[in-house]
C-alpha cells in the first residue's frame, strides 16, 4: 500500500522549530519521514496509537529522545503529522 505524507502549515511550523532547536536530528528526522511513508508499520518507527487526550492519534519514533504525532487516515492511505518534538513535548 502506498502511503502519502500530507504536511499542514501548522505542522511544517512546528517541524521548523523543532529542527532549529535540533540540529543534530535533522537527517534521523529525514529518515524517519522517508520510512514512515514507505512503511509506516515498520518496527523502527514504533509505530503506537495514543490514549486519553491524544485519543485518535498515533505516535512513531524519530530517536528514543523524539517523537512524531500523528493522524493515520486509513480510508485514504494518507498520514498528517500533527506535532514534533521531544518526548514531553508531543505527549
Amino acid at each position: 500500500m502506498a502511503w502519502q505524507l500530507v504536511f499542514t502549515e501548522q505542522y511544517n511550523r512546528r517541524a521548523a522549530r523543532f529542527l532549529r532547536r535540533h540540529p543534530d536530528a535533522i537527517s534521523q528526522y529525514a529518515k524517519t519521514l522517508k520510512l514512515l511513508e514507505a512503511n509506516p508499520h515498520h518496527p523502527s518507527l514504533r509505530l503506537h496509537a495514543l490514549k486519553g487526550k491524544l485519543s485518535g492519534l498515533h505516535s512513531v519514533s524519530i530517536s528514543l529522545s523524539y517523537r512524531i504525532t500523528l493522524e493515520l487516515l486509513l480510508t485514504e492511505s494518507e498520514i498528517v503529522p500533527i506535532n514534533v518534538g521531544d518526548h514531553d513535548e508531543v505527549y
